[in-house]
């Protein structure tokens, strides 16, 4: 199957924005994708789209991104509604009176939170796409890695809305992004974790031996991604597309740069985890390789990477002590409980 797509891509010429052209961004209260809506409508905006960003009103609204909405507007036009996503009739009264040739859902968890925005699309919109932010966690451990779209999945609430979208007849598109990272992030815990105990002169605990490889990549990639898709609907419609970068990284090597960054050399322990009865989150990653293959956006989106974590860590660190988080006091109680037994480094 993706043979053939990749080559119908190749053939397909970009459609020509019309005047009527609009997206719809329907943006979440935060989390790992938090920041995707403000990324995606500068992307959007760019490529001539009138864009409307519809924002969970539960969202913090003084917490980055979204207390930068203003320069969304100001700078890029873009037109911010707040609204009660998990109400049918405010989503309804919302958009009245508004089609868009163009949607992105950053919201939907599973069927029931995707069918409004849907049904409105599929009854009055003469949509061109329908895109999906869903998730790359959906897939089941053990993969060959790195991971592609034919991976074994879970049923998760975000495989649930695929199938759905798929039976609605949609020109549907899924996206699944991995762990993001960039400026006006909205979950900081993947490179913070590094730099947390890195800082303070604290050893970093890394599961099995360190060598896992990752894949973490920058919001902006991620959404010029998925604004990919404006220019080359027909060849991504039904299709799903791994959303992170191919610049793999291991643990013990983002350790090392996060050492380079701060000036600093990472005391690295290693440990089994199950030797330990661990909190959830006690790691910002998976204890295994859990990386996915870009290839196919590649292919048929036309998608490269414009980010390297490797030259991104100089201006992270920086917004790191803007912040205040070199000073911030911490606790580390399932460090030390993990270093109680395996010892720390000499």
């Amino acid at each position: 199957m993706f043979s053939r797509v990749a080559k119908r891509a190749s053939g397909h010429n970009l459609a020509t924005l019309s005047m009527k052209d609009a997206a719809l961004i329907v943006q979440n209260k935060g989390g790992g994708h938090g920041e995707i809506g403000y990324h995606l409508a500068k992307q959007l905006s760019s490529k001539g789209l009138a864009v409307t960003l519809l924002q969970d009103a539960a969202a913090k609204m003084d917490k980055p991104p979204f207390n930068d909405y203003e320069l969304l507007k100001s700078k890029h036009g873009v037109e911010v509604l707040a609204c009660k996503l998990e109400d049918p009739a405010d989503i309804k009264d919302k958009l009245a009176g508004k089609a868009f040739s163009h949607v992105f859902d950053n919201f939907a968890k599973d069927k029931a939170t995707a069918e409004t925005v849907a049904g409105l699309a599929t009854a009055g919109w003469d949509v061109k796409s329908y895109a999906y932010v869903s998730s790359g966690g959906m897939y089941k451990s053990g993969a060959a890695q790195p991971m592609t779209e034919d991976a074994a999945t879970k049923e998760t609430g975000q495989r649930e809305v695929e199938q759905f979208l798929a039976a609605a007849g949609l020109p549907w598109t899924s996206f699944r992004p991995q762990y993001i990272y960039g400026p006006f992030t909205n979950k900081r815990d993947y490179l913070d974790w590094f730099f947390n105990r890195i800082v303070r002169d604290r050893p970093c605990p890394l599961p099995g031996n360190g060598e896992q490889l990752l894949s973490i990549s920058h919001v902006e990639d991620v959404a010029r991604m998925m604004a990919g898709v404006v220019g080359k609907e027909a060849a991504a419609s039904g299709q799903v597309f791994n959303c992170g970068t191919d610049s793999y990284v291991t643990y013990r090597a983002l350790c090392e740069l996060v050492g380079e960054t701060v000036g600093k050399k990472p005391k690295i322990v290693t440990y089994n985890p199950k030797d330990f009865d661990l909190p959830k989150g006690f790691f910002p990653f998976r204890d295994e390789t859990f990386c996915v293959s870009p290839d196919k956006a590649k292919a048929v989106l036309g998608w490269s990477k414009s980010h390297w974590i490797e030259k991104e860590l100089d201006w992270y660190y920086d917004a790191y002590k803007t912040a205040g988080l070199d000073r911030k006091a911490l606790t580390f109680e399932t460090d030390d409980l993990i270093l109680a037994k395996v010892g720390s480094p000499a």
